[in-house]
């Protein structure tokens, strides 16, 4: 079968031309046959094949059918799943079997979708790399020496690697948008509680943002009309004359490496040329409140793990375990600080968006690193990946904006590079719009390319 978005499938069980059974069967043995790339905890086998044989007879009996019906999904396993072990990617919770599904699980499945499995991801989703101590890493299906990014790791794999058909992450300073960069697909972190975000294994109850990672921006629509109950798929149009452009003066647009900025600067290029306006604008942000994006996360997740960390017998990664044990040191007066700076940078980013529809910058400084690589050097002093790679993204989380990132070409190491694009909060048919008209324009060549990666995985 070759590479189908989620309106082909869908038009294929119309058509009978294939059915649900068939397709989630294809997915299933295509996690089987490529295990390497450790895209997945847990395999859904059984309740997949159930699923899709409901949306099966659906299609037969010509009965009401959901937006994503018979559709083979992912989701990250620190998203509650009714019945199926969420792992949260830790040793902790390895045989925790949930009560109920997550919000957006329950949304879904409503519309139809078919769960075939929890994807893999940093422990407790808290790193860039997913390179987990307890599973394994996931591995980047372009080149499986490199990450796929984080935390949202094994979604990125599993996406690109056509593992499912759509996945659904969740986002607390880059961790959709960083695997879809670093994998060449899309990912949307939708304006802060537009999905459901309940039954998720936070990091950060404030920082948290749950979204779908895709293929393409029609699947993309297609998951946002099925998350939200709007209709997205109204907003794919080429035409984005006068669309105004932001073009970041400061801190989105420092320290990226050649490739990187090379392609960033092509991209504003065919933004132009499609009617766009470029507008140069200074942004509100510096690394002072950079910082309260740590204070909060970690103040946060202190108190969401602290029942265990302590315990003799708890078991944490080296980096998550630090960081927990760290958190202590936070003072509440530094944690209201934060959030109190928070709401003011809310105000100071939509007043940016009073003059540009969207912002645009990378979405990373540099394309995915090394598995077990920690140090990045993108200037003349070295710096950690999860602080370079989190620079550009994990203000959105703070600001609770909406942020898109797609393919924008081949950086450092032949990998792929994702641009970011950010507008004001509910507003993501803007993002839609913008995204669809670059994708038509700009990507059909990149999406030759990734389909041939396909074919090298199965050899």
């Amino acid at each position: 079968m070759r590479e189908l978005t989620i309106r082909e499938l869908i038009k294929g069980y119309e058509a009978k031309s294939f059915s649900p059974v068939e397709v989630t069967k294809y997915y299933l043995d295509r996690i089987h046959e490529f295990e390497e790339l450790n895209a997945y905890i847990t395999v859904n086998d059984r309740q997949a094949l159930q699923q899709a044989e409901i949306s099966e007879k659906k299609f037969l009996f010509g009965e009401d059918t959901g937006i994503l019906e018979g559709i083979p999904l992912s989701y990250k396993d620190n998203l509650f799943t009714k019945g199926l072990r969420t792992t949260s990617g830790s040793k902790i919770d390895e045989a925790f079997v949930p009560e109920l599904n997550a919000g957006i699980v329950d949304v879904l499945q409503r519309e139809g979708a078919v769960n075939v499995g929890k994807a893999n991801l940093h422990e407790f989703a808290f790193g860039i790399t997913s390179n987990n101590p307890f599973y394994g890493p996931a591995k980047n299906p372009w080149n499986s020496e490199y990450t796929p990014g984080g935390s949202s790791g094994g979604s990125g794999t599993a996406v690109a690697a056509s593992l499912c058909a759509a996945s659904i992450g969740t986002d607390t300073g880059g961790s959709i948008r960083i695997p879809a960069a670093a994998c060449g697909v899309i990912g949307l972190k939708a304006t802060r509680d537009l999905i459901p975000a309940t039954g998720v294994k936070n990091i950060s109850w404030t920082l948290d943002h749950v979204g779908p990672i895709v293929k393409t921006m029609d699947d993309l629509a297609i998951m946002m009309d099925a998350a939200t109950g709007d209709d997205y798929s109204l907003f794919l149009e080429e035409d984005i004359r006068g669309l105004r452009i932001g073009v970041p003066t400061n801190y989105l647009n420092e320290k990226m490496d050649e490739e990187t900025a090379a392609l960033y600067q092509q991209s504003l290029e065919q933004f132009t040329s499609m009617g766009a306006v470029l507008v140069e604008v200074d942004i509100p942000f510096t690394d002072e409140d950079r910082d309260i994006i740590t204070i909060i996360a970690m103040t946060e997740a202190g108190f969401v793990h602290n029942a265990y960390i302590d315990k003799p017998e708890s078991q944490f990664g080296r980096d998550v375990g630090a960081v927990l044990k760290a958190s202590r040191d936070i003072s509440a007066l530094r944690y209201l600080q934060a959030l109190n700076r928070k709401e003011e940078l809310i105000h100071e980013f939509e007043n940016l968006f009073l003059h540009v529809d969207v912002l645009v910058s990378p979405v990373t400084p540099t394309t995915s690193q090394r598995i077990g690589k920690e140090m990045v050097h993108l200037g003349e002093v070295p710096e950690d990946v999860f602080s370079a790679m989190t620079r550009y993204p994990a203000m959105f989380n703070l600001t609770e904006q909406p942020a898109l990132s797609i393919p924008i070409g081949f950086g450092a190491n032949n990998l792929p590079v994702g641009l970011q694009l950010v507008t004001s909060s509910y507003a993501e048919p803007v993002l839609i719009r913008a995204g669809y008209a670059y994708e038509k324009n700009f990507l059909q060549e990149f999406y030759k390319k990734r389909a041939e990666m396909e074919k090298v995985l199965q050899g």
